[in-house]
């Protein structure tokens, strides 16, 4: 006498007779539930589970592997976009370009007035059209130079770390303006490139590239700096260019195991203090 065989059905769909096994949970699953694995199917929630579980590819500094320079893209386009805004209205450049203070006799203002958001607003400004010795070549230049530039180390380091490094690399260029020019007003992406070239070089030498073509573009820059003495804020691109070197350090020779991402956030956090610190005495100083 044969035994009547039991039908056994889908856990996600009860009356959906199945005869396969989910391969990692052990559950029968229909075919709408099967996912193709490297032996035999599984389920839905154990694919879920075994994405999350797998460990996601870094690069060689700790950061996110990323299909496209998403952040340099959205830096270039803020560029852009408050450009346009100073050409729509002019007074944005006054109001949001970088100053520590005014000569005495005039209306108050500047960082050393309250007006700290100068210290980063002042990175997304250009001369207008038909200001300065460059005019629309600055913001020209700086674009340019961001792209070229900025994809490369994106790539290499992933957003979080891009980014932190680029507005770090812009407030230490904002800090060194106002500890030796305050009442000096600047504007532009300079510093925070000039950050991002110096985390070029530092990476290629961690990395092992070929240094010849680095050197030529480290030549360069350090030409540009000096040139830069007579017609642009050096004091930003030199703040700048310390600050991006720091950052970029503490990413390359941070200990690569669970502790890397800690000393890689610390040392952001104290040159942040750091810069806060030196920008607060000076302010204490002008107000005195």
């Amino acid at each position: 006498m044969e035994s009547e065989s039991t039908v056994t059905t889908c856990y996600r769909h009860p009356k959906v007779e199945s005869h396969v096994r989910c391969t990692r949970c052990d559950r029968y699953i229909c075919p709408d539930c099967m996912r193709e694995a490297a032996v035999g199917h599984q389920c839905p929630e154990c694919v879920r589970e075994g994405a999350r579980s797998v460990r996601q590819a870094r690069t060689a500094f700790g950061g996110q592997i990323t299909a496209a320079p998403t952040v340099t893209y959205v830096l270039i386009a803020l560029n852009v976009l408050a450009y346009l805004a100073e050409m729509v209205r002019p007074s944005v450049v006054d109001r949001f370009d970088m100053l520590g203070t005014v000569p005495p006799g005039y209306l108050p203002e500047g960082v050393a007035h309250g007006e700290w958001y100068r210290l980063l607003t002042g990175a997304f400004l250009h001369l207008p059209p038909t200001g300065g010795t460059f005019g629309i070549l600055h913001i020209v230049m700086n674009m340019v130079s961001l792209w070229n530039i900025g994809r490369v180390v994106e790539m290499q380091l992933g957003r979080v770390r891009y980014l932190t490094l680029y507005l770090l690399s812009a407030l230490g260029g904002s800090v060194l303006v106002l500890l030796i020019a305050p009442t000096t007003p600047t504007l532009g992406a300079s510093g925070a490139i000039f950050g991002l070239g110096a985390a070029y070089y530092v990476m290629a030498r961690r990395l092992g590239a070929d240094m010849d073509a680095v050197n030529r573009f480290m030549a360069g820059l350090l030409l540009w700096l000096v040139i830069s003495a007579w017609v642009t804020s050096w004091q930003g691109h030199l703040g700048g260019l310390l600050a991006g070197g720091l950052v970029t350090l503490a990413y390359a020779y941070a200990p690569r195991d669970s502790r890397r991402t800690l000393v890689q956030a610390g040392a952001c956090l104290a040159l942040l203090a750091l810069l806060v610190i030196l920008a607060m005495a000076k302010v204490a100083e002008l107000t005195i």
